[in-house]
């Protein structure tokens, strides 16, 4: 296996899947919706690891970049004035905001 990444069958048989990255096998495992980890033991794979179908695209475009505004709302700075006022309207004086 080489540059494989995604979920396999895992090749120790110790859990239902193992994450494979650049075709090694992780400590990232899965059994069912559980996800853990578990070192993966030295040795020989005690069988062929074979992709788990379902995978999330491994291309990154399922995944959102911090710097993309796309979709976000603006900033609204009279917005974000009247909440804060709301807020102090709503406190009671006595509990030492002021």
């Amino acid at each position: 296996m080489s540059g494989e990444e995604g979920w396999y069958t895992d090749p120790f048989a110790r859990h239902q899947a193992r994450w494979m990255s650049a075709g090694t096998p992780t400590k990232l495992v899965r059994d069912g919706d559980v996800e853990s980890s578990d070192e993966p033991p030295d040795g020989p794979f005690l069988r062929t690891p074979e992709r788990i179908e379902g995978d999330p695209p491994s291309d990154g475009s399922d995944l959102l970049r911090a710097d993309d505004a796309e979709g976000e709302p603006e900033f609204d700075p009279a917005k974000a004035l009247r909440a804060v006022r709301d807020v102090l309207d709503q406190a009671p004086l006595d509990r030492g905001l002021f």
